[in-house]
């Protein structure tokens, strides 16, 4: 009742099974009804994925993101005004049911134009247990590959799809089914709908054309993705960051002596070049992700038998490959002294002779995650804001090491971490 998967630990071999030979190994493996929001970018199988990848890629240009960073910076203001309120009354809290207040309303406000209330909140939590706690359909799955599809079965209980089904009518309905001068996810995601089909390109001659109608099904299930990973991957993120800038106040002098320095040539305004220019935050941020990256492990599955270049290694059709992120990332071969926090590791000498699979938070290839410059930019609002009017400290329940949870599906703080926040 086991399947067997190969661990992948040697960096070119990665590099061919995620980049080179990546047409072998395009699908994820975890497949489910998709009915059940199975459609959704992360988890569609092959032919559905390409279309998607196809269209969806233009949505996270930067100049779609600086349409939005407005929406982000105005939540960015609520946001502090929220901490504020909680600080007066304690200044040890837990950062990151903070910063996932911030993260929930970036992603309602860029993805859906909603602002929201506290009623919605708790539905959101809600949803958060649902989408990220581990679940006894997923075991099923690693024992019987499949099966979940071929029973028409989810890994997600049907509220969550009749919530985003509900979310995402609601919203086509308010908007009278066009896009409006919002410019935000569901705008770009109404632009598409007006086409009713779209279809991805061809990789080849002798490819097929690949075409998805886009029903509201398909919508939700985008809807869902954008969410679920848009905003728990940037709360989680810098929940982490925040720790090591209170374990390193040297650190946390330096980022903040750059924010102060950048945002007085932008006279106090957050733009996306004034965020671009902030290289040492991009390192402090790049270094979280080493030490901890959210996703772990990677996975694909083999579509045909697979010759490991250089081995007579093969891997079978429709065997898992993995790939251990977090093991990578700490691993004292790319890392030299790999617990500590170190943002040189990224500066511009560090990072350039560095193998390209050395450093994988956001995946790689193309299957890699799309919104990889949305949750930078995202994240990197929130820290700049909050920055600039506080700093963090450990307290005494601060933990001194993390210990991940076991019983959420991304890598988690088990018991969270509580900081001292104090205006600067």
């Amino acid at each position: 009742m086991t399947t067997p998967c190969l661990l992948l630990r040697d960096l070119d071999v990665i590099k061919h099974v995620m980049v080179k030979d990546f047409d072998q190994f395009v699908d994820r493996g975890i497949a489910f009804s998709k009915e059940g929001l199975g459609l959704n970018f992360f988890n569609a199988d092959t032919d559905t994925w390409k279309v998607l990848r196809n269209r969806f890629t233009p949505l996270f240009t930067s100049g779609k993101l600086k349409n939005m960073l407005y929406l982000m910076t105005e939540r960015g203001d609520t946001f502090l005004d929220y901490v504020e309120n909680l600080r007066s009354k304690k200044s040890e809290l837990p950062i990151h049911v903070l910063v996932q207040k911030f993260t929930m309303a970036t992603i309602s406000a860029c993805a859906f134009g909603l602002d929201l209330d506290e009623d919605m909140y708790k539905t959101l939590n809600k949803i958060d247990k649902m989408i990220f706690t581990p679940k006894f359909s997923l075991e099923l799955d690693m024992m019987y590959p499949g099966i979940l599809l071929k029973l028409n079965n989810s890994i997600f209980p049907k509220f969550l799809k009749s919530f985003f089904i509900n979310l995402v009518t609601t919203v086509i309905n308010q908007r009278g089914g066009k896009p409006t001068n919002r410019k935000d996810f569901m705008d770009l995601l109404l632009e598409l709908r007006q086409k009713k089909t779209i279809e991805g390109s061809k990789g080849s001659v002798d490819d097929k054309v690949r075409s998805l109608e886009l029903t509201d099904d398909i919508l939700a299930a985008q809807a869902f993705v954008f969410y679920a990973a848009g905003y728990e991957t940037s709360a989680s993120t810098m929940s982490y960051l925040f720790y090591e800038l209170a374990k390193h106040p040297k650190i946390q002098d330096k980022v903040i002596a750059e924010i102060d320095e950048v945002l007085k040539r932008y006279n106090g305004e957050i733009t996306y070049d004034c965020l671009n220019e902030m290289t040492y935050l991009q390192q402090v941020f790049d270094e979280t992700l080493r030490k901890y990256p959210i996703v772990d492990p990677l996975q694909r599955n083999a579509d045909m038998d697979y010759v490991v270049p250089g081995t007579n290694t093969i891997i079978i059709k429709g065997q898992t490959v993995l790939v251990s992120v977090l093991g990578i990332h700490r691993d004292p071969q790319y890392y030299p002294n790999p617990d500590k926090f170190d943002p040189e590791r990224f500066n511009a000498d560090n990072k350039k002779d560095r193998h390209t699979c050395a450093y994988l938070p956001f995946g790689t290839g193309p299957r890699n995650c799309i919104g990889m410059r949305f949750a930078k930019v995202q994240s990197q609002v929130c820290i700049v804001k909050f920055l600039s009017r506080y700093r963090v400290e450990p307290t005494k329940n601060t933990p001194t090491e993390v210990k991940f949870d076991p019983m959420r599906v991304v890598l988690f703080p088990i018991g969270g971490i509580e900081l001292n926040i104090l205006r600067r």
